[in-house]
């Protein structure tokens, strides 16, 4: 079995298993998806692919709230864009830091709380989650990949 298959195996038992968890304590199964989706992407392997995609996560979703409540003291429709603007600027130049510097995760977090309309108490739990299904699927594939490839292997021996 490849890398690949297995991932795809226990991706798709573990999806089932988030949507059912999702729906059992009132989460967003699509923003938990967003969260896996990120740790996936993310440009490193492991538990330094997840901490970066979930910091990032949780700094759009810091950056989305900022344009949301600024844009309530703002009257005029083209200065809300104006901050959207510059919200979008520090959401960019916050990859300075090393740490901070996987832009689509922030972008995904952000996404994830316009899309909830700001409910950031729901947003960061689906996020965390769905994160963390992400690495589970990953690992619990390679895991699975490397149990398949040994028995193929004392099969020929």
């Amino acid at each position: 079995m490849s890398a690949l298959v297995a991932i795809s195996v226990t991706t798709a038992i573990l999806s089932a298993v988030w949507g059912w968890v999702a729906i059992c304590f009132g989460l967003l199964a699509w923003a938990g998806f967003l969260g896996c989706t990120s740790y996936f992407a993310a440009p490193y392997e492991g538990a330094k692919g997840l901490l970066i995609s979930l910091i990032t996560n949780l700094s759009g979703v810091f950056w989305a709230l900022m344009i949301m409540k600024g844009g309530e003291y703002i009257s005029l429709d083209i200065m809300a864009y104006v901050l959207t603007g510059v919200v979008t600027l520090f959401m960019c130049l916050q990859a300075k830091q090393s740490w901070l510097a996987y832009i689509p995760g922030t972008f995904i977090g952000s996404c994830a709380t316009f899309a909830a309309n700001g409910d950031w108490k729901i947003v960061v739990p689906s996020l965390v989650l769905g994160g963390l299904f992400g690495y589970t699927m990953k690992r619990s594939g390679l895991w699975l990949h490397s149990r398949f490839n040994k028995i193929d292997e004392s099969a020929i021996a």
